[in-house]
C-alpha cells in the first residue's frame, strides 16, 4: 500500500466522521439549499464547488501547518472569526431584503451568475473558522504527527472527506428544487423560507463569534 494511504480501519473510522458531519447543519448546508431552490440546481452545484474548493484549501493549510498559525494567533483568529461573522450577517441581510440573493427568484429580478455562487461558496467555507478548528484540530488526530508521509495522509483524508460528504450534498441540492413550485405558488411560504434562512446565517454568524482557537 502506498505511503499516503492510511490503514483501513482509519480510512473507515474517518469516513464515519465524515458523514455524521456532512449531515450536520452549516452554514454551507444554507447556502446550497437556498441557492438551489432560489435560482435552480446549476447555481447549488456552484456553490458547493466553491465550498469544496475552500476544503482543498483547508487541507492543504493543515497539511502544512499554516492552519495551526491562524487558530493559535489570537489577533490573526479574531479577524477570521469577525470577516465570517459579518460574511453570514451580508447573507442573512440578502435574505429578508427585496430582491435579495437568498430570495426567490422572480421576473425581472436579476439572479447570481454561476460565478458568483461558485464565490459565494467558497467564501462562506474560507471564512468559517469552524472549518478551520475541525481541520486543525479534528483532522489530524487520524495521523501520527510523527509519521513521515504525515502531510500526504492528510491530504488523503482531505479528499476522502469530500468524497463522503458529495452524495448527501449532491442529494440535499437535487432534492431542495422540487420544493421550487410549492414555494412560487405561496407568498406566505416564500417568506417564511427567505426569513429562515436569514435566521439560520444569522445563528452561524452568532456561533462563529464564540468559536475559540486551541489554548
Amino acid at each position: 500500500m502506498p505511503a499516503f494511504v492510511p490503514d483501513l480501519p482509519v480510512i473507515l473510522a474517518f469516513a464515519v466522521a465524515a458523514f455524521v458531519l456532512a449531515i450536520t447543519p452549516g452554514p454551507d448546508m444554507a447556502l446550497f439549499l437556498s441557492r438551489a431552490v432560489n435560482h435552480g440546481r446549476p447555481h447549488g452545484m456552484a456553490a458547493l464547488l466553491g465550498a469544496n474548493t475552500g476544503l482543498v484549501v483547508h487541507t492543504t493549510f493543515a497539511a502544512l501547518g499554516i492552519s495551526i498559525l491562524i487558530v493559535t494567533a489570537p489577533a490573526a483568529f479574531l479577524a477570521l472569526k469577525v470577516a465570517g461573522a459579518v460574511y453570514l450577517i451580508w447573507l442573512a441581510f440578502q435574505a429578508i431584503r427585496s430582491g435579495g440573493g437568498i430570495s426567490l427568484a422572480a421576473a425581472g429580478k436579476r439572479a447570481p451568475t454561476l460565478r458568483e455562487s461558485y464565490l459565494t461558496g467558497l467564501g462562506i467555507n474560507l471564512l468559517n473558522p469552524k472549518v478551520v478548528l475541525f481541520f486543525v484540530t479534528f483532522l489530524p488526530q487520524f495521523v501520527d504527527r510523527h509519521d513521515p508521509a504525515a502531510p500526504e495522509k492528510l491530504f488523503f483524508l482531505g479528499a476522502e472527506f469530500i468524497i463522503v460528504s458529495l452524495p448527501v450534498t449532491i442529494g440535499m441540492i437535487y432534492g431542495a428544487q422540487g420544493l421550487v413550485g410549492l414555494f412560487t405558488r405561496s407568498r406566505w411560504v416564500e417568506k417564511a423560507l427567505n426569513w429562515s434562512f436569514a435566521g439560520v446565517f444569522t445563528a452561524f454568524a452568532a456561533t462563529i463569534l464564540l468559536a475559540e482557537g486551541k489554548r
